[in-house]
């Protein structure tokens, strides 16, 4: 294979780390932002793209007859055509398990803060109500402990692993709905039903596609416990946003912690970005974002690349 590339980074602002050069002979090019509209000439001549959320959709990828490899800087490549790659010869690789700390760190930063309800206590104190108290603590919202209670992952992959062994730690119950039953002592297969009914908190790992996009709206809102927590550091098309307001508003369920929404950046009128409730947390998908996890994330993105120049490809999506 030819191991002189033109590469183009396309959205170099969107990681916060020291992205080495390939060792191979290569031409460099990178823009801190793209447009979808302005990807194709950006692309021009490049055999290498790579992308974190720029999308690369069939039209665009006609325009690009050099383009031999999509390295996304990411996990999820809903963003990339992948037919059209398959089809054009394209190869598409991503980046995987470089979230094992930051990311199940992120989701129990949420679970903790809800089940304790340390956003309503901490309104509290600075709406001076500590202050006036005849007593030396306040008892205003529920506090739950997470030892004895059921963690319910959708999903198994390494971030949901990673997730089930913090919940062990915690004392909790691991349930677990996946395609492919698991095979893990300390770990029970339930069925989707189950995993609704009767967990204590809900924490979403799997990827977006047709069938998982709007897996949970307000009918499965409604079978969860009202006591349930909904936590999402996935992909934000999971979970129908308006079902949610609405199920927050009106008790269906206790609170739930979002990192992701199904438009990023959101627009100002986004019924969750709207939606200033004590049991709800939302946090600019960063869930992803620690310094250390970036830098593997950097360092994985090249290997990738520098595997496709030598002939032999890995993490290849499709």
């Amino acid at each position: 294979m030819n191991n002189s590339h033109n590469i183009v980074f396309l959205d170099r602002e969107s990681l916060i780390a020291n992205v080495r050069r390939p060792v191979f002979s290569h031409s460099w090019t990178e823009y801190a932002a793209t447009g979808a509209a302005d990807a194709a000439s950006r692309l021009a001549g490049a055999t290498i793209a790579i992308t974190n959320k720029v999308p690369l959709r069939a039209d665009t990828l006609a325009q690009l007859p050099e383009l031999k490899m999509i390295a996304v800087a990411a996990t999820g490549t809903d963003i990339i055509d992948l037919a059209a790659c398959k089809a054009r010869g394209i190869v598409v690789a991503n980046i995987r398990n470089y979230a094992y700390a930051t990311l199940p760190e992120h989701t129990f930063a949420m679970i903790l803060a809800l089940r304790r309800n340390l956003l309503a206590y901490r309104a509290d104190v600075l709406a001076g109500k500590w202050q006036k108290s005849d007593k030396f603590c306040l008892f205003d919202h529920p506090i739950a402990d997470l030892a004895g209670s059921k963690l319910g992952l959708l999903g198994y992959g390494a971030l949901g692993q990673a997730v089930a062994r913090l919940g062990r730690a915690f004392g909790m119950e691991i349930i677990v709905h996946k395609r492919t039953p698991v095979e893990e002592d300390g770990v029970r297969n339930v069925s989707w039903d189950e995993l609704l009914e009767t967990s204590d908190v809900l924490s979403l790992h799997a990827p977006l596609n047709d069938q998982t996009r709007n897996l949970i709206g307000a009918a499965e809102l409604a079978r969860m416990k009202r006591s349930a927590l909904l936590i999402n550091t996935a992909r934000g098309g999971l979970v129908d946003e308006a079902a949610l307001a609405g199920a927050l508003t009106t008790g269906v369920i206790a609170g739930a912690g979002f990192d992701v929404l199904v438009k990023e950046p959101p627009p100002e009128d986004n019924v969750l970005l709207n939606l200033h409730l004590p049991n709800f947390i939302l946090t600019p998908h960063i869930a992803w974002a620690s310094t250390q996890a970036m830098q593997i994330l950097a360092d994985q993105l090249i290997d990738n690349i520098e595997a496709f120049a030598a002939g032999k490809p890995v993490n290849v999506v499709g």
